[in-house]
């Protein structure tokens, strides 16, 4: 079967369109994360969406599924970077550290994994703002003492210190893109060779 004319500077324009908004999905996430800093759930629903914006892009560029679903992995560090990246920054610039002991969990009274820790200082006074931690895995206990970074303004909730790592975040989110435009390159690459070849018809996990 003959093959299809197919302009390869369209494939090439496609393609840097596609890697482009993938950079413009961490950058809008990043920038949604430091003007909401106070609401969390702000960054994390515009990331996840993007997110799930370039995934369905990169699977048109493709005309194929597979390096769309292999682009999940690397878009996780992606969306957890660009959503921590500036809470964690702010947390280290002018946050304050604290050594306390864990006095009182309200998960321990309801029963469920939303933990609500009430934490004291080294010299007795209980702070007001509590510590929360999701989940019943490796979990704070009462008693169990922690070294916890707080924002003095009360803006970015608190954290225990060794979970706070904005460079760590940064780079995390650096190699998910550096992954993106790799996986952008090879689905413009193979999806320019699947219209050549007239195989435009099927989303399918097909190479």
């Amino acid at each position: 079967m003959g093959g299809y004319a197919v302009d390869p500077w369209q494939s090439v324009r496609r393609t840097l369109g596609v890697a482009a908004c993938g950079w413009l999905a961490a950058m809008l996430t990043a920038l949604a994360s430091y003007l909401a800093l106070r609401w969390t759930w702000v960054p994390i629903s515009v990331g996840v969406v993007l997110c799930l914006a370039f995934v369905v892009a990169l699977m048109l560029l493709h005309r194929a599924a597979w390096i769309a679903l292999l682009s999940a992995v690397p878009g996780l560090f992606i969306l957890v970077g660009a959503v921590q990246y500036a809470p964690e920054l702010a947390l280290e610039v002018r946050g304050v550290r604290e050594s306390v002991v864990i006095v009182a969990d309200e998960a321990a009274s309801t029963g469920g994994d939303n933990h609500r820790y009430t934490l004291r200082t080294a010299d007795g006074a209980e702070l007001t703002e509590r510590l929360t931690y999701n989940g019943s895995a490796w979990a704070p206990e009462v008693g169990e003492r922690l070294d916890v970074i707080r924002d003095p303004e009360g803006v970015v909730p608190m954290e225990q210190a060794d979970e706070v790592d904005a460079t760590g975040r940064l780079g995390g989110l650096g190699a998910g893109l550096v992954a993106w435009t790799l996986m952008a390159v090879l689905a413009g690459w193979r999806g320019h060779v699947r219209r050549r070849k007239g195989r435009t018809d099927s989303l399918l996990l097909s190479l």
